[in-house]
């Protein structure tokens, strides 16, 4: 079963703290951040590791409602207000679900569960085709290059492109990093920090702040620290 990675947004620190003790008692729901600013809200969605947000709509610098139009598509979006005057412009911007404060726990479930329940058909409508090389754009109108997934050894988003690092060379294109990772076997790549998807079979060592490849250290941020090493962990002797 997917664990679903949350975000919670909301600038009352009691309302973050019920959410909290909510996301704790459901298995499927792991808790990745809270934050009262939209702002920091928005860097932590872009980084493309967040599955779901608990969203209130009132909020400074960008509201709830601005915040989910920006990252429409990213993320799944579950609004937590006490305004009910929103409901309908929170599904004009895909919402999975309204809810009104004060909730209880029966309610939060609820929505969760549609969440939930959406994953799961996607698993099961949408297999995905694993490919032994993909072609990759790079400079010029027609111009792609053959790469075979098993030589990549790393992939580095930079600010306006991404490297793939092979064994003996690298290449460079202008598509995202998250265009490249959806067209990778899931099993044998993982992400160690917001710019770096690393190769599995091509970790040579660790340690608590890196990992090594052909002798060049990649960093390991905090957002996915826990799930590399369990994935490690699996495959430790």
């Amino acid at each position: 079963m997917k664990v679903l990675k949350c975000l919670i947004v909301d600038d009352e620190p009691p309302a973050i703290r019920l959410l909290e003790k909510y996301v704790s008692k459901v298995s499927f729901l792991e808790l990745i951040a809270t934050t009262t600013s939209s702002l920091e809200a928005l860097s932590k969605i872009e980084e493309g590791n967040i599955d779901l947000v608990f969203m209130d709509i009132q909020m400074p610098d960008l509201t709830g409602l601005q915040l989910s139009k920006i990252v429409k598509g990213k993320t799944n979006i579950i609004f937590t207000t006490a305004y009910p005057q929103f409901a309908l412009q929170s599904y004009e911007v895909d919402a999975i679900d309204y809810l009104l404060k004060p909730f209880e726990f029966e309610r939060f479930y609820e929505a969760v569960l549609k969440v939930k329940n959406t994953f799961q058909a996607e698993v099961k409508e949408v297999p995905k085709e694993v490919n032994d090389f993909i072609f990759i754009k790079t400079d010029g109108k027609n111009n792609f290059e053959k790469v075979y997934v098993n030589d990549i050894c790393y992939i580095e988003g930079l600010k306006n492109y991404v490297a793939i690092h092979l064994k003996d060379k690298q290449v460079i294109t202008n598509n995202t990093l998250k265009s490249i990772e959806d067209f990778l076997p899931a099993s044998e790549f993982v992400k160690t920090h917001k710019s770096f998807l690393v190769s599995l079979r091509h970790i040579t060592k660790t340690d608590s702040l890196s990992v090594y490849i052909n002798g060049k250290s990649i960093p390991i941020g905090d957002t996915y620290k826990k799930e590399l090493f369990e994935i490690i962990q699996k495959k430790k002797l």
